[in-house]
Formats: C-alpha cells, structure tokens, sequence
C-alpha cells in the first residue's frame, strides 16, 4: 500500500526501535492515568467536580495529571498540616470555653429548621449565642466609618483578617486609625492573604510594622522554600474584632470601592456586638496561630459577656481546616426546610446538582425563589459558567435578577422570616471547598426583614431575566457557555 510515494511497510521500519518504544511507553502511560483515574478521582469528591477532572484527564492525561497533582486535593504542606492538629486542639478548647458561657443558648425556630440549625453547629463547631446586637451596613464607605470609630474607641486590641487588604486611600484610613490605637497602648493585630493582598502586602506590612502594628501574611508562596502554600487555597475570610466585643463580617474588604477596571464593588457587612464576636476571636485566633504560632488566649481575648441585644446567632467557618465541607450541605439544608422565601445573593454562582436541585424542589413545593447576581462582570471565563446555569433556572421557576450599574460583591442568603446568612463565601467549588470562608447565621425575624429590604432594593435595580430574553443570545455565547461549564466544577 502506497501513501505518498511510501509504503506504510517503508515507514514503520523507518522508525527506530527507540521511537517504537518510547511511543508505546507514552500510549501505556496515557492509558494507566485514565484507568487510575476512574478509581482516584471520585473518591471523595462531588460528582460535578470529579466529571471534570475525568473529562480533563481522559482527553488530556498527561497535563491534566500535573494540574491534578498541583491543585487536585484541597491539601496543605505537611508544615502547616502538622499546625493544624495543634490548632485543632485550640479549637476544641475554645468552642467547650463558648460553650459555658451564659449567653449559650439554642435558637427559637420552627422545626423545620431545628436539623439544619444542628448540622450548623456539627460543622461550624460553635454554638448559637443570644443577646447579640447584629445591624447590617450596606453603605461601602460608611462601614469603614464604622469600623474606623471603632478602632478608636478600642482600649484593649483590634484584630483585622482581610483577603484584601490596599494601601489605597481607604486602606489608608484604616491604618492611620490601627497607628492611634497602638501609640495609645492598643494591641493591633492584621492577617492579609497572601495572594488576595500582594498588589499591596509590601507596601501595608512596611506602614503598618512601622506602626507597631503586628501583621503577618496568609498562606505566603515561596516556590523555592519547603512548605509553601498552593496559590489556589486562599484564606477568603473578612472579620475585624475590637476588644473582643465587637465584631465584623461580610464581603467588603479594605480597598477602594472602585477597581482599577472601572468596576465599582457593592458589599454587604454585619456588624455585630454581643457574645458571637468570642467566636470571631476565636477563628481569627486559629488563623492567626497557624501563620505566628503565636496563642492568644485569656479574658482579655475571650469576654464571657452579656451582650446588648435580642439576636440568637453563631458563626460557621469553613475551609480545608475543617475537614467536611460545610457551607454547601447547610445552603441546601436550609433551602430544603424554606416555606415561603429563599434570596440568595452571590456574585459567583457555580453549583453543585444538589443545589441545583434544592432550588428546584422549593419552586415546585410553592417557594418563591429569587436569585440576584450581577450584570456585571470582572471574569469573563467565570461568567460564562455562570450564564449556563440561567436556562434551566428560569425552566425551573427561579427569578432571577441581574443587578446593574455596579458589581454586586454582596453575598448573603435570607431563608423565610426566620434565618440570615452572611459572610465571605461565595457559591462555587472555591468558596465551599477550597477557600478559608467565615458566615455569620442570624436567627431573627428582625435581621431576617433588614435583610429583606436591603434584598428588594437590589431586586428594584436589577432586570429581570426572562426565559425568552435569555433563550435569544447569540450562539456563539451558547458555545462558550458550554466550554466553561465543563470546567466550571474546576474554577
């Protein structure tokens, strides 16, 4: 047989044994990676994420084994695995410690969600408190008023975890309040991300330390040294504690509002005073601990105090630190207890089938479901996965609103009358697996309705997305769509 002006005979004995060899040893290898994959991949991991893993592996064994290799496993060095026992032991201590104070208390709920309020404290570790005081700050300059009043009034410490901490103007603001309080004697503690701050890291740890303030970085990357972190295992938590009494949470982090790119971020904090900022305390203690290895510990941290309000909420971390992924299980929990309202809002929303599927159920069972993402977008990539889920949402009867003008970084997630959920945590692979995220639970009829207000001024500045609005965006999007769902489990 001639192909070309040569027989195939021809060409294969042009080929030398070594060649000979070494492909049928790449064709075994490719093969051994797809067959091992079958049996490792799914092993503890969603079905989402271990279809695209397989999908990544059978097409392209080779690079997708070193991608595996590199980010496959939410795992830290072994350095700071053995840290973690050690602040495992820190945790307990300080969860049996909340556990005696008189402020301990379960939350008055409906029975439909006495189980998810159980499953929080199974996974979260901490229990509720009462008599908190919990206000929602929806204004992004005025909750760094806010912080920064509180910073100087503090007397005893201030501790500030941020994935983003600037150097900008309003970082500025920051760190000049942290230098008063610590030439007035106040200890001043910040923990930054490492890869969420490095534009900035330099240039705040050289003002701050100047300050006196103690600061250290998040899971550094140092390739060259033992022990340094995967960049994609982030520590996405925003909290600030001031004397131990009052404390902060939610999506805004110390930078300027508006981006470099022209987007303008809208967030959404707690700010809380009572018994729960203990809790606050004690996961910055653990991350603090983890970086320092330096233990705070005694009243001075941890007040046993009545606080000012009525309001019975917890605080639930959540991460690799903590083992389980929590933040997922308990978003479905709490949709599946819902009679009569569900709103979530997140600016990344990548789920899982059983989230998916939680939503669903609630519209069928005559739950009004709302969904507010924003229009716009600082990751096109992450956006296209995001737009796949839309059509079989508005099949399903979820509204779905997508707010304009800015970015809505908001993340938070109002159940009925009953339950708020906010924190740092957005609703993908990253932030319930992967990301070192922190929620604070409210269980209040009081809360629950701020957060319905805040909820419905959103939903009036977004459109609404109809399912034959949707259904006429180009094809070529559709494409795209499809590409970055595939890998979306994998963002």
């Amino acid at each position: 047989m001639e192909i070309c002006g040569a027989s195939i005979e021809g060409f294969v004995l042009a080929m030398t044994i070594p060649e000979v060899s070494l492909a049928l040893i790449y064709m075994v290898a490719e093969w051994t990676i797809r067959l091992a994959a079958l049996a490792l991949v799914p092993f503890r991991r969603s079905p989402d994420s271990a279809r695209a893993w397989l999908l990544l592996l059978l097409f392209l064994p080779v690079p997708g084994l070193l991608l595996y290799l590199l980010i496959g496993r939410p795992t830290y060095p072994l350095a700071r695995r053995v840290r973690l026992t050690q602040a495992a032991e820190l945790l307990h201590a300080a969860t049996r410690e909340i556990a005696h104070s008189q402020s301990c208390r379960g939350p008055s709920l409906p029975d439909s969600f006495q189980q998810a309020a159980r499953l929080i404290e199974n996974l979260g570790k901490f229990p509720p408190l009462g008599s908190n005081d919990v206000a929602l700050l929806a204004d992004y300059g005025g909750v760094i008023d806010r912080l920064v009043s509180d910073i100087e009034a503090a007397t005893h410490h201030v501790h500030i975890l941020m994935y983003i901490f600037a150097d900008d103007a309003t970082g500025e603001r920051v760190m000049q309040a942290l230098a008063r309080a610590t030439r007035r004697g106040v200890t001043c503690r910040v923990l930054i991300d490492a890869i969420g701050s490095r534009p900035w890291a330099r240039g705040v740890e050289r003002q701050l330390s100047a300050s006196g303030v103690h600061i250290a970085q998040a899971l550094p990357i140092a390739p060259w040294r033992r022990g340094s972190a995967r960049a994609d295992l982030r520590n996405h938590r925003k909290i600030a504690i001031i004397d131990g009494l009052v404390g902060y949470v939610g999506s805004q982090n110390i930078v300027d509002a508006e981006t470099a790119s022209g987007i303008v971020n809208e967030d959404l904090v707690a700010r809380l005073v009572g018994p729960a900022a203990v809790e606050m305390q004690a996961v910055f203690a653990i991350d603090w601990y983890l970086e320092t290895e330096e233990v705070l510990s005694g009243p001075g941290y941890f007040r046993h105090h009545v606080g000012p309000g009525s309001v019975t909420a917890q605080l639930m971390p959540s991460g690799p630190d903590f083992g389980e992924p929590g933040l997922g299980p308990l978003t479905v929990a709490l949709i599946h207890a819902a009679r009569h309202r569900v709103v979530l809002t997140t600016p990344y929303f990548i789920p899982e089938a059983a989230l998916l599927q939680a939503l669903r159920t609630a519209v069928l069972r005559g739950v009004a479901v709302h969904l507010i993402v924003p229009f716009v977008s600082d990751h096109l990539f992450v956006r296209l996965a995001q737009q796949s889920y839309y059509a079989e949402l508005l099949e399903a009867g979820v509204q779905l609103h997508l707010y304009r003008d800015r970015f809505m970084h908001a993340k938070h997630l109002g159940i009925d009358e009953e339950v708020t959920l906010i924190g740092s945590s957005n609703v993908d692979v990253r932030s319930f697996i992967l990301n070192a995220e922190v929620t604070l639970i409210a269980y209040d009829r009081s809360v629950t309705a701020d957060l319905w207000r805040e909820q419905q001024r959103c939903i009036a500045s977004s459109d609404h997305l109809t399912a034959e609005r949707w259904g006429k965006r180009p094809l070529v999007v559709k494409l795209g769509e499809n590409i970055a769902r595939m890998v979306g489990p994998l963002l």
